[in-house]
Protein backbone atom coordinates (compact mmCIF):
# COMPACT_ATOMS: atom_id res chain seq x y z
CA UNK A 1 0.00 0.00 0.00
CA UNK A 2 1.39 3.64 -0.71
CA UNK A 3 1.18 6.77 0.70
CA UNK A 4 -1.03 8.15 -1.92
CA UNK A 5 -3.11 5.55 -3.22
CA UNK A 6 -6.83 6.41 -3.46
CA UNK A 7 -8.02 3.11 -2.11
CA UNK A 8 -6.03 1.34 0.75
CA UNK A 9 -6.67 -2.22 -0.68
CA UNK A 10 -5.06 -1.48 -3.52
CA UNK A 11 -1.93 -2.76 -5.24
CA UNK A 12 0.32 -0.47 -6.38
CA UNK A 13 0.06 -0.28 -10.62
CA UNK A 14 3.52 -0.57 -11.11
CA UNK A 15 3.87 -4.14 -9.68
CA UNK A 16 0.39 -5.01 -10.97
CA UNK A 17 1.45 -4.10 -14.80
CA UNK A 18 3.01 -6.93 -16.70
CA UNK A 19 2.13 -5.91 -20.69
CA UNK A 20 3.05 -2.26 -20.56
CA UNK A 21 5.33 -0.01 -18.89
CA UNK A 22 4.73 3.40 -21.37
CA UNK A 23 3.35 5.90 -20.10
CA UNK A 24 -0.29 7.53 -20.85
CA UNK A 25 -0.37 8.46 -24.84
CA UNK A 26 -1.41 11.38 -25.90
CA UNK A 27 -2.49 11.98 -29.47
CA UNK A 28 -3.67 15.40 -30.75
CA UNK A 29 -1.63 18.11 -32.03
CA UNK A 30 1.79 18.96 -31.59
CA UNK A 31 1.34 20.91 -28.84
CA UNK A 32 -1.21 18.19 -27.25
CA UNK A 33 -5.22 18.05 -28.34
CA UNK A 34 -8.10 17.71 -26.82
CA UNK A 35 -7.96 14.54 -26.54
CA UNK A 36 -5.60 11.79 -24.51
CA UNK A 37 -5.67 7.54 -24.21
CA UNK A 38 -5.03 5.91 -20.88
CA UNK A 39 -4.00 2.66 -20.64
CA UNK A 40 -4.94 0.91 -16.97
CA UNK A 41 -4.79 -2.40 -16.32
CA UNK A 42 -5.31 -3.61 -19.81
CA UNK A 43 -8.21 -1.09 -20.51
CA UNK A 44 -8.06 1.71 -22.75
CA UNK A 45 -10.06 4.91 -22.00
CA UNK A 46 -10.35 7.65 -24.02
CA UNK A 47 -11.07 11.21 -22.35
CA UNK A 48 -11.72 14.39 -23.59
CA UNK A 49 -11.20 17.86 -22.05
CA UNK A 50 -13.28 20.51 -24.25
CA UNK A 51 -12.41 23.47 -21.83
CA UNK A 52 -8.90 22.45 -22.13
CA UNK A 53 -7.12 24.83 -25.14
CA UNK A 54 -4.65 23.24 -27.58
CA UNK A 55 -2.26 25.98 -28.85
CA UNK A 56 1.39 27.12 -27.38
CA UNK A 57 0.13 29.55 -25.29
CA UNK A 58 -2.20 27.63 -22.81
CA UNK A 59 -0.44 24.31 -22.70
CA UNK A 60 0.83 24.22 -19.77
CA UNK A 61 -1.72 26.11 -18.08
CA UNK A 62 -3.13 23.74 -15.10
CA UNK A 63 -6.91 22.55 -15.46
CA UNK A 64 -8.00 24.81 -12.65
CA UNK A 65 -7.17 27.98 -14.30
CA UNK A 66 -8.36 26.72 -17.44
CA UNK A 67 -11.67 25.91 -15.95
CA UNK A 68 -11.90 29.44 -13.92
CA UNK A 69 -11.04 31.21 -17.50
CA UNK A 70 -13.53 29.26 -18.88
CA UNK A 71 -16.18 30.18 -15.96
CA UNK A 72 -15.26 33.86 -16.96
CA UNK A 73 -15.43 33.74 -20.49
CA UNK A 74 -19.11 31.60 -20.00
CA UNK A 75 -19.98 34.92 -17.23
CA UNK A 76 -19.22 37.70 -19.89
CA UNK A 77 -20.88 36.09 -21.96
CA UNK A 78 -24.39 35.53 -20.32
CA UNK A 79 -23.40 39.37 -18.87
CA UNK A 80 -23.52 39.91 -22.83
CA UNK A 81 -26.76 38.74 -23.39
CA UNK A 82 -28.26 39.92 -20.09
CA UNK A 83 -27.48 43.53 -21.32
CA UNK A 84 -29.17 42.41 -25.04
CA UNK A 85 -31.74 41.12 -23.16
CA UNK A 86 -32.45 44.58 -21.01
CA UNK A 87 -32.07 46.78 -24.12
CA UNK A 88 -34.49 44.81 -25.79
CA UNK A 89 -36.75 45.13 -22.62
CA UNK A 90 -36.40 49.32 -22.70
CA UNK A 91 -37.60 49.31 -26.09
CA UNK A 92 -40.27 46.77 -25.50
CA UNK A 93 -41.32 49.25 -22.82
CA UNK A 94 -41.14 52.23 -24.64
CA UNK A 95 -43.33 50.83 -27.51
CA UNK A 96 -45.69 49.78 -25.20
CA UNK A 97 -45.95 53.44 -23.80
CA UNK A 98 -46.17 55.13 -26.84
CA UNK A 99 -48.94 52.71 -27.85
CA UNK A 100 -50.56 53.85 -24.83
CA UNK A 101 -50.34 57.61 -25.51
CA UNK A 102 -51.18 57.31 -28.82
CA UNK A 103 -54.53 55.30 -27.83
CA UNK A 104 -55.19 58.34 -25.11
CA UNK A 105 -54.40 60.91 -28.04
CA UNK A 106 -57.13 58.83 -30.03
CA UNK A 107 -59.27 58.42 -27.33
CA UNK A 108 -59.03 62.54 -26.89
CA UNK A 109 -59.73 63.06 -30.25
CA UNK A 110 -62.83 61.01 -30.47
CA UNK A 111 -63.89 62.86 -27.38
CA UNK A 112 -63.42 66.11 -29.00
CA UNK A 113 -64.65 65.06 -32.29
CA UNK A 114 -67.85 63.95 -30.30
CA UNK A 115 -68.32 67.23 -28.62
CA UNK A 116 -68.42 68.70 -31.58
CA UNK A 117 -70.80 66.50 -33.06
CA UNK A 118 -73.01 66.90 -29.75
CA UNK A 119 -72.93 70.72 -29.96
CA UNK A 120 -73.75 70.50 -33.34
CA UNK A 121 -76.60 68.54 -33.27
CA UNK A 122 -77.86 70.61 -29.90
CA UNK A 123 -77.76 73.60 -32.36
CA UNK A 124 -79.66 72.28 -35.42
CA UNK A 125 -82.36 70.83 -32.51
CA UNK A 126 -82.63 74.34 -31.10
CA UNK A 127 -83.53 75.78 -35.14
CA UNK A 128 -85.99 72.87 -35.64
CA UNK A 129 -87.90 73.39 -32.70
CA UNK A 130 -89.87 75.83 -33.36
CA UNK A 131 -90.57 74.51 -36.68
CA UNK A 132 -94.22 73.39 -37.44
CA UNK A 133 -95.44 76.02 -34.73
CA UNK A 134 -97.53 78.56 -36.95
CA UNK A 135 -99.92 76.06 -38.26
CA UNK A 136 -99.53 77.24 -41.91
CA UNK A 137 -100.32 74.91 -44.43
CA UNK A 138 -98.27 75.24 -47.40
Amino acid sequence: MGIFNRHPNEVPAETTRTTSTSPPHRSGTLFGGRRSSVTHNGDTVETTNPTRRSGFLHRNEDASIVAARQRVMSAEAAEKDADRALVQARHAVKDARDHVKRIEREAAEGARLAKLKQAQAHSISKRAKPLGRHGHLG
